[in-house]
């Protein structure tokens, strides 16, 4: 109990330190990233920033003549007391402490020549200012300051306020200012939490898209590897059954190749059962699709309403020769980049490019703006752009390159290159041919 008493002690003791001589930031609650109405006010500061400078000229010049014309006080005072009282309601939306060491004294000063009969001895510009000043402190720092500067606040009313009745008006009013500050610091520190909660969730979800993605990859890129190592194993087995006369260090050879296939074949079996999930109830046997599939994607979706049309290099021939992870990789985004302007765009008119040459692979798709009344193109628009997520991991696997965004006329272009051996064995001339096409 006395350790208790102790802290709660020191607590207070700390809070009264830092209302009297403490620093002004950090603040107590930190602002968040802004909201709606943050982004409305900082849009519209250019108008405002001049009406408001020309209330608080305006309200200063009826503060000093209310103490010229009522008080009777010399000018320069009255001055010296209107800015003074007008000055913390100024510095507390950036220094609330600062305003309220600034208007506290001028309580006591703003009483200067007032009448016996005043129920209230301070002009109603300061007392105003300085109630604004009060409720910015109690939003802006803790509990502990907050009551504290309340509590201070109350003694100029006891010793200058002619009536009791009067200054216990003033102790409700101000514990009034202080529990609607209180819950606005609360608000404002419920939210920030909430916008950490939600950030972190979002990062969350992205990273468990990327790590999703990449075993669906994972598990095609071992469908297509094994059937060409089992057709290795096959034709390393069956050579010296074809092939006559061969002599024995060479059949050794074959017998090797097809073990270290086959043994390959095992390594790829065993890590993908740590990649395939537990719940699956039947193991996926359709076979992958292709580059040579992608004419059936575009007809399955002209069915469903849209209009995609699609243009092929000067060499269609190339398309048949395009290795199947190649293959893969091209029908997967040319499938998501269709799902997402049928999602984002629909009824806007697609437009499907592929070009292959000897050296890799070249598809785009681009869809024209969406009409009025629907979400803007491309996944970018989604709720977390796991899509695009998808498809860079695909060309990146490759060692290629994708790109996706607005276009200039406000559609949206998904664009990407797919070479056919990795990027640090093509040539520079090669590199450079190969990003002109991405960016066509």
């Amino acid at each position: 109990m006395e350790n208790g008493t102790a802290a709660a002690l020191r607590l207070g003791r700390d809070d009264l330190l830092r209302l009297l001589v403490g620093a002004d930031y950090p603040p107590a609650v930190p602002d968040g990233p802004p909201g709606r109405w943050r982004r409305r006010m900082r849009a519209a500061r250019p108008v405002v920033a001049p009406i408001l400078v020309f209330a608080l000229v305006g309200i200063t010049i009826a503060g000093i003549q209310y103490l010229t014309d009522t008080r009777k006080l010399p000018d320069l005072l009255a001055i010296l007391l209107g800015v003074g009282g007008v000055l913390p309601a100024v510095l507390a939306p950036f220094r609330p402490l600062l305003g309220w060491r600034i208007g506290y004294p001028m309580l006591f000063f703003g009483v200067l020549d007032a009448r016996p009969d005043e129920s209230w001895p301070w002009s109603p510009v300061q007392i105003v200012a300085f109630l604004f000043v009060l409720l910015v402190l109690a939003a802006r720092t803790s509990l502990g300051v907050s009551a504290w500067a309340a509590v201070l606040s109350v003694l100029p009313a006891y010793l200058c306020v002619p009536s009791q009745a009067n200054a216990h008006g003033v102790l409700l009013l101000f514990l009034a200012i202080l529990i609607v500050g209180d819950q606005v610091r609360r608000r404002r520190q419920s939210q920030q939490a909430l916008a950490e909660v939600a950030e972190r969730s979002e990062l969350e979800q992205a990273r468990r898209a990327v790590l999703e993605e990449r075993t669906r990859i994972a598990r095609e890129m071992h469908d297509v590897v094994a059937h060409h190592m089992s057709m290795i194993a096959v034709q390393a087995e069956t050579a010296p059954y074809r092939l006559t006369g061969l002599p024995e260090p060479a059949r050794d050879e074959f017998t090797a190749i097809a073990g270290s296939a086959r043994e390959a074949l095992a390594d790829m079996r065993r890590l993908l059962g740590v990649l395939r999930s537990e719940a699956a109830s039947a193991p996926e046997t359709a076979p992958q699709p292709g580059l040579v599939d992608v004419p059936e994607l575009v007809e399955a979706a002209r069915r469903a309403g849209m209009a995609v049309t699609v243009a092929t290099g000067p060499e269609p021939e190339h398309l048949r020769t395009v290795p199947e992870a190649v293959g893969l990789a091209a029908y997967r985004i040319v499938q998501e980049a269709l799902a997402n302007a049928a999602r984002h765009a629909p009824g806007t008119a697609v437009r499907v490019s592929v070009d292959a040459d000897d050296r890799g692979l070249a598809i785009g798709i681009w869809n024209d703006p969406p009409g009025p009344g629907t979400g803007p193109a491309g996944d970018a628009a989604g709720q977390a752009g796991h899509g695009l997520t998808g498809m860079r991991e695909r060309a990146r696997l490759l060692g290629g390159r994708l790109r996706a965004g607005p276009t200039d006329d406000h559609g949206y272009a998904v664009t990407a290159y797919l070479p056919y051996r990795p990027e640090e064995e093509t040539p520079a001339a090669d590199r450079s041919e190969r990003d002109g096409k991405l960016d066509g």
